[in-house]
């Protein structure tokens, strides 16, 4: 429908927080008028809490979220629950609800997000913060938790970037840490009974506090050194604990699931039934936040999962199926699953996506057969271009498999592929900087080996570089950024590169934006100094960040010189290993002294088994399940 208004969508806006007039006069409204098909309307009348459930992105971006849907289904099993949704509203509404004083309102009620009890914000990345401060200020909300009353709804953040609060400490009452099965229904029942007896705020956040994964920033109080680094980080009131442990379903087939996800009126991002396969990765990439914070890799019964597809399907409509992981080929029963889907739906018009695929016979066999190979491409995502940096970040992958795999699917009828590269990172030089390029060219040159008449079209590879960026509870947390010109010249060495190639005609670079880039690292490694830049950033106009078209570097910079902080103290400056980091108070089961480890290796480019292969002590197995008692089963 590309957002326009139909015929039957008019009935709902007689009853809209918004007039007809500003609906008709924005930007794809059926982003807001909600009642789409399987969402949930209960009598708010016959409930006890209220709860918004908020992504603070465009609706098309949150409502592909799995983590929102799976919180919302497991809410609304709950009798005493109401959970709706909110969404940034695009910069066309945000304008006309600031001109009309109209407050932000949650799609299902319609009513205004500050009568609800909760509003709980999923944080998926740091580029998302000024469009937080922007559901608080629609919302009418204080900013800052301090200055909240029972006139306001409790703010709770969840989601990776809780893993470091710190820069949004000032405007949230609570961060959830950890899967949100697993103590959302203590917090609930404390709520009640808190609000039953009478009790202060205060004395909720309290009572809060002392339930396993949930932090209360109010409660706790930075120092510093001298030099701007943290010197303590302490508990200033008794109930809080020195220590905030994540909170993970260790059997995530038992756990809820949405059986009935929403259906959207518009297109979104992920416009398909998703099916997630497993949670964690035993894979122990150096780089990477996810494949460290959700230890240990953890799978969902293979039985469930088929019945899960039918049932999510029939209540749908939607013709496309994807099956989410951190690393998807890594499923123990991939093969008998993938070919129940096979079987199961492709003659019925189903369409299946397997991403996160590595690319080996399998995959191929198996993409072959549910992809048409004249319109798609492959993805290929060596990180590096030259085998010492793989081995630094620990990608366990050899040239040997990516020109294999190459050659594989080229000689299966794809001559598209997509490879996925990092510049920036620890230990780089000039030369691992330019097998980028030579890396591309010897993967077009596998192509070329196949004799003309068996080639499927013109050849293409695509290589792209992010620029690295350091994360929290990685064995990189500790190392050094650079600035975007840096990051930029080393793309351009790249590039120049990419011209000096035989088949030069065949291969396309491009590269990230290298000032979102310093920025993300900034919030992603930042403390609670920080917090105050992205509230003058908010001020100064800065929302979208992570939007091309609506980022303003120059806005940013001027915000870290009203507030006197310095960006290159953030980015630029390798930590000490002993150093207190603003997220150690929360204990995710990786041990430091793991991470320690994993850094020197990474020194001498050393690689690192994974967990299937050989346990390397990181501290997971304490969670007592998962791929950790596969290998105590073994032993």
């Amino acid at each position: 429908m590309n957002g326009t208004v139909t015929y039957f969508q008019v009935y709902f806006m007689r009853k809209l927080a918004l007039s007809d007039e500003i609906l008709l006069n924005i930007e794809k409204p059926a982003r807001y008028i909600g009642n789409e098909f399987n969402a949930v309307m209960k009598d708010k009348n016959n409930i006890d809490i209220r709860f918004a459930m908020c992504f603070p992105d465009v609706y098309e971006i949150g409502m592909s979220h799995l983590g929102i849907q799976i919180l919302y289904d497991m809410f609304n099993r709950r009798e005493d629950v109401w959970c709706e949704r909110v969404y940034s509203p695009w910069i066309d509404l945000d304008k006309k609800m600031r001109e009309n004083h109209l407050p932000l309102f949650a799609l299902e009620s319609q009513d205004p997000i500050r009568d609800f009890d909760f509003l709980g914000i999923t944080i998926q990345y740091e580029m998302c913060y000024t469009n937080i401060l922007q559901i608080l200020d629609l919302s009418r909300i204080p900013l800052h938790s301090t200055d909240r009353t029972w006139s306001d709804p409790i703010v709770i953040g969840g989601g990776p970037c809780t893993y470091n609060p710190e820069p949004l400490a000032g405007f949230f009452d609570l961060f959830y840490i950890g899967e949100g099965e697993t103590v959302y229904d203590q917090l609930l029942d404390t709520y009640k009974k808190c609000r039953k007896e009478g009790k202060t705020r205060l004395e909720f956040l309290e009572c809060a506090a002392q339930i396993p994964g949930i932090y209360v920033p109010q409660f706790y109080e930075p120092s510093y050194h001298e030099d701007g680094t943290l010197a303590a980080f302490t508990p200033t009131n008794p109930l809080a604990p020195t220590s905030i442990k994540k909170q993970i379903a260790m059997d995530v087939t038992d756990t809820p699931y949405p059986m009935k996800p929403v259906v959207p009126f518009i297109k979104v991002t992920q416009d398909r039934v998703v099916l997630e396969i497993q949670r964690g990765c035993i894979r122990g990439c150096r780089f990477c936040q996810a494949g460290m914070l959700y230890r240990p890799t953890r799978e969902r019964d293979i039985n469930v999962l088929k019945q899960y597809a039918k049932t999510m399907l029939q209540n749908t409509g939607h013709e496309e199926i994807s099956l989410s992981s951190l690393s998807s080929s890594d499923y123990s029963c991939l093969e008998e699953l993938v070919h129940y889907l096979i079987d199961e739906f492709k003659d019925k018009g189903i369409n299946i996506s397997l991403p996160s695929l590595r690319i080996d016979a399998f995959s191929l066999d198996v993409m072959g057969k549910v992809q048409d190979i004249k319109k798609s491409s492959l993805t290929f995502a060596p990180e590096a271009g030259s085998q010492r940096m793989r081995n630094v970040i620990n990608k366990g992958l050899t040239e040997e498999d990516i020109i294999n795999g190459a050659g594989q699917a080229f000689e299966g009828g794809w001559s598209k592929v997509k490879l996925y590269f990092m510049l920036g990172l620890p230990f780089e030089t000039e030369e691992d900087m330019k097998e980028i390029a030579h890396l591309s060219d010897r993967v077009a040159r596998r192509y070329y080996e196949i004799p003309k008449d068996q080639r499927h079209g013109k050849c293409q590879i695509t290589a792209s570089s992010s620029f690295f960026i350091p994360k929290p509870f990685t064995p990189f947390q500790w190392a050094p950024m650079l600035k975007a010109e840096e990051y930029v010249r080393r793309a351009c060495i790249v590039k120049h590169e990419f011209l000096q190639q035989l088949n030069k005609k065949s291969l396309k670079y491009n590269w990230h934006d290298a000032e979102v880039t310093v920025l993300e690292g900034v919030f992603a490694r930042g403390d609670r100094r920080t917090g105050k830049v992205i509230e003058e950033a908010y001020r100064l106009g800065c929302l979208y960040d992570s939007w091309t078209e609506t980022f303003h570097n120059e806005l940013w910079m001027q915000a870290f010189e009203n507030t006197g902080v310095d960006l290159e103290f953030y980015t630029l400056r390798e930590r000490n290993t002993d150093e207190l980091l603003p997220w150690d108070f929360i204990d995710i089961g990786v041990s430091k002294a793991f991470l320690k480890r994993e850094w020197e290796k990474a020194g001498r480019a050393e690689v690192t088994p994974n967990c299937r292969m050989q346990c390397s002590g990181c501290g997971a197995a304490q969670f007592q399940g998962g791929v950790c008692l596969e290998g105590r089963k073994e032993q």
